[in-house]
């Protein structure tokens, strides 16, 4: 029984191929016979320091080759690592040291300064050039020995996202539910040492767990994408193309841009065959333009939370959709089980919509120094009153077809109540995707003014309000339809990639 998910690494690409190119990262190149080297310098170098275990260490550099062996050795010292956007404005970069109060910082000499000004003593600093450098042999039979303290349930890392109070949470995920998810990964999709794994999500983001241990398991090469090219869509798609990368696992924002602009076409990607993505809805019409170009190619959508550890259901799309039709997020992943509770904590009837909630191992530890808010969030499953079992309430609201699969119907607090009618913002954005013409939407509500608005950008030629009106009067009750109406050029994203709400909702309270 694996209880680690450095076995992975130990028993796959260590052993069987550690001459092989495992991070591609710029000119660079890195074997995982350097990666297993580096790390268990890592480890060497904090653990000279002290014999802690079980303590946070935060990695403070821009994602590279150095982060994922600064990871790796992180968990070789029976320790728990956290990634730390190195952009992180002052303020909230000092409230996230605080809240998770790491023991050690690992970071370059040239963010030193960065990370004591948000609060950490310089004697907490552990710089990547002195790890490099390290001249002694580690002794691999010790750290073994030190990681039989580490049991399966223990944390592996910490997910740092957004608070409602503007104070960052840090989700826990444990080795049990990581290894759960991935050996679920390896028995259902085909992925071995051929895999080029196109790495663009944020190191700080969960899609880099499975990046990172398909990596380490299979012997897959990471090619990091420079992160610059998301900002330039024709030179994303030939890095894909000139590095041979046939997985990746994105999330959808930059696809919709990418199928917008018509590019699919004009650049082709003969060696992709595997593309998940996840973290948001991805419109029909745009994933449908993918499928026609890259017809070789096996699309997943799924779903889960930061609260799961990665994922928790997903849908192999294996039939056609109308552009108008919605994409369903499919079933649980093996080991998890979904409930759909109604507004009485009782199971939905098929085709009734619930709340979305998630049982087993699947589910993280809890949010990092945060009792009160990890007891509001896991809960008692209201279903099993005779053993304690906790459950996760997503806030997704979702429902069942007649074959059983799930599809998300928006979320509770993207519900509102306007003019005595409850409404869903993401059906009101739905069908704005479906006109001719638009290229991506947001709709927000303001219940002081009691104005539904809408956000939207343009494949090319401005599509006026009063035809959006006149589109959506033929799908929508009147009281659905968007009061106020925003054109702009792009849609803002947070770190993740995601459509930023938040940034939409200031914009308007910033207006004249």
């Amino acid at each position: 029984m694996q209880t680690n998910i450095l076995a992975y690494f130990e028993n796959g690409a260590a052993r069987h191929q550690p001459e092989k190119v495992a991070i591609v990262d710029g000119e660079a190149r890195c074997t995982f016979a350097e990666l297993e080297r580096l790390a268990k310098c890592t480890a060497a170098c904090l653990l000279a320091r002290e014999a802690m275990l079980h303590q946070p260490v935060a990695v403070f550099l821009p994602k590279s080759a150095a982060v994922i062996y600064a990871n790796l050795g992180i968990v070789y010292s029976g320790n728990i690592y956290t990634n730390i956007d190195i952009k992180s404005p002052p303020q909230r970069l000092s409230n996230l040291f605080a809240n998770v109060s790491p023991h050690t910082v690992i970071t370059s000499r040239a963010f030193g300064a960065q990370v004591t000004a948000a609060g950490i003593a310089a004697e907490q600093l552990l710089y990547i050039e002195d790890i490099q450098t390290y001249p002694e042999p580690v002794d691999s039979a010790w750290l073994w020995e030190r990681l039989a303290g580490v049991v399966d349930t223990d944390p592996l890392c910490l997910i740092n996202t957004s608070g409602s109070t503007g104070t960052p949470k840090s989700v826990v995920l444990s080795h049990r539910g990581t290894i759960d998810f991935m050996d679920w990964v390896f028995d259902t999709f085909d992925l071995d040492s051929q895999t080029v794994i196109g790495s663009l999500s944020p190191f700080t983001f969960d899609i880099y767990t499975l990046e990172l241990l398909l990596c380490l398991a299979k012997g897959a090469t990471l090619v990091i994408i420079p992160e610059q090219l998301a900002l330039f869509p024709v030179r994303l798609l030939e890095f894909v193309a000139g590095n041979g990368i046939s997985f990746l696992f994105w999330v959808p924002s930059i696809m919709v841009n990418i199928a917008n602009l018509g590019l699919l076409d004009q650049c082709p990607l003969p060696t992709l065959n595997n593309l998940f993505f996840a973290g948001e809805v991805f419109p029909t019409r745009q994933l449908n333009q993918w499928r026609r170009s890259l017809p070789h190619t096996r699309f997943v959508n799924l779903y889960g939370p930061i609260e799961i550890h990665v994922d928790c259901t997903f849908f192999i799309v294996d039939r056609e959709f109308a552009d108008h039709e919605a994409l369903p997020i499919g079933r649980a992943c093996r080991n998890t089980d979904i409930l759909l509770l109604n507004e009485s904590d009782q199971p939905c009837a098929p085709g009734e919509q619930g709340e979305l909630c998630v049982r087993g191992t699947s589910l993280a530890l809890g949010y990092w120094n945060d009792p009160e808010k990890t007891a509001k969030a896991f809960v008692q499953n209201p279903l099993n009153t005779r053993y304690p079992e906790l459950i996760y309430r997503t806030g997704d609201l979702a429902y069942q077809n007649e074959t059983g699969e799930l599809y998300l119907n928006g979320r509770r607090d993207f519900q509102i109540k306007h003019m005595g009618y409850r409404i869903e913002l993401g059906e009101i954005e739905h069908q704005v995707l479906c006109i001719d013409g638009i290229a991506n939407a947001c709709v927000v509500y303001s219940a002081a003014a009691k104005e539904i608005t809408l956000f939207y950008t343009v494949l090319g030629a401005p599509v006026a309000p009063a035809a959006i009106r006149v589109a959506l009067s033929g799908v929508l009750p009147k009281y659905m339809l968007p009061t106020v109406f925003h054109p702009i050029d792009t849609m803002p994203q947070n770190a993740n990639g995601k459509i930023d709400r938040n940034a939409l909702v200031r914009s308007l309270s910033e207006q004249p």
